[in-house]
């Protein structure tokens, strides 16, 4: 839910009808305030999951955003930790928050697009959290190759998958209508705002990360709990660049 001091009906409505970075721009300030922001409890859960799996050197968070993500890497990277986003808005937030934090390795903040990544085998894990909405299906190999690209031979790219709500749920109709509304404010109004719920089904993310060049595996996110059919409601995709 949004808190009092979070974004207004109005300031939520003119993000809306910006383009997508525009709206993050405005966002940024109270982004940390409102219920897009990752939650601590998936941000432990990864960690947590994906400690085992190191060590890790230098990370790289893919759509850093705020820097939650930026956070997790702190505390599973020995070396550097990079966050990149293409909102200035969102990475002043992030740099300031960090900054006033000094522990785990140092930050570099970059501005860039994630579909053009500056960077060539730097990385030995990748994660993101909570932006692939951005990016419509067929970006997605694109988005894949280009982490696949910055990250070192043996690197990890991960990042968690809720399970789609049942069909006919509440939850299942909220988004449903979500991605219809903006579907529909995308065909009227421009700059297009992309942010869709139901563009990433898990079966063919791991196809196109498979087709990019990945190792895949899934692990359970047993914090979460399972559905009554006994499949786990987050997984973490790990995506091992060989």
């Amino acid at each position: 839910m949004f808190t009092p001091q979070g974004p207004t009906l109005r300031e939520l409505a003119v993000q809306a009808l910006s383009s997508t970075m525009h709206g993050y721009d405005l966002l940024a300030p109270k982004f940390d305030l409102t219920p897009y922001r990752t939650p601590d409890r998936v941000l432990e859960a990864v960690a947590d999951a994906v400690r085992p799996l190191g060590p890790f050197g230098r990370g790289l968070d893919v759509c850093c955003g705020t820097g939650a993500g930026v956070g997790v890497l702190r505390a599973l990277c020995g070396e550097r930790v990079t966050g990149v986003d293409f909102s200035a808005g969102m990475l002043d937030v992030a740099r300031t928050a960090h900054a006033a934090n000094g522990a785990g390795p140092a930050v570099d903040w970059v501005r860039a697009d994630a579909r053009s990544l500056p960077f060539a085998q730097v990385f030995d894990l990748a994660l993101s959290f909570g932006a692939f909405g951005h990016f419509l299906p067929e970006e997605r190999p694109g988005l894949f190759g280009q982490v696949h690209a910055a990250l070192r031979p043996g690197g990890l790219f991960v990042f968690p998958v809720g399970a789609p709500p049942d069909v006919g749920s509440p939850g299942y109709w909220s988004l449903l209508g979500f991605d219809l509304a903006m579907r529909v404010r995308n065909a009227l109004w421009r700059p297009p705002f992309v942010m869709y719920y139901r563009t990433f089904p898990l079966a063919g993310v791991v196809d196109d990360l498979t087709d990019t060049g990945f190792a895949v595996r899934l692990l359970p996110l047993e914090e979460f709990g399972r559905r009554p059919d006994g499949s786990p409601r987050v997984r973490l995709v790990v995506a091992n660049r060989g």
